[in-house]
């Protein structure tokens, strides 16, 4: 890679890391895709789908997502629910003078 994290500002990282993250999640997305239909492709091939081979003793537990409350004005790819600590976007915003009603979506 030609970029140089030791010239970057603290602020141009930060963005670079919110910007990894989002690629991350996607990729994880893209993998798991690949890996289920892989699965589904390897159990037809013996006659079988997945539900087929799950005793289902392996029952994932199931957490409800938190609504998104909060948007990065700046960024619209990195929100909040409001729960939990603050993300670094939302105290850099609120030390801007930022309000944090002027986030929510």
């Amino acid at each position: 890679m030609g970029m140089n994290l030791e010239k970057m500002t603290r602020n141009e990282l930060l963005e670079l890391r919110a910007n990894v993250d989002v690629a991350l999640k996607a990729a994880e997305r893209r993998d798991r895709k690949e890996a289920l239909e892989a699965a589904q492709k390897a159990a037809a091939e013996f006659g079988f789908s997945l539900s087929e081979l799950s005793d289902g003793s392996s029952k994932s537990l199931k957490l409800s997502k938190t609504k998104e409350k909060y948007r990065n004005p700046s960024n619209h790819d990195q929100t909040w629910s409001g729960r939990g600590r603050k993300p670094h976007w939302v105290h850099e915003a609120l030390k801007a003078g930022a309000d944090i009603s002027d986030m929510e979506i």
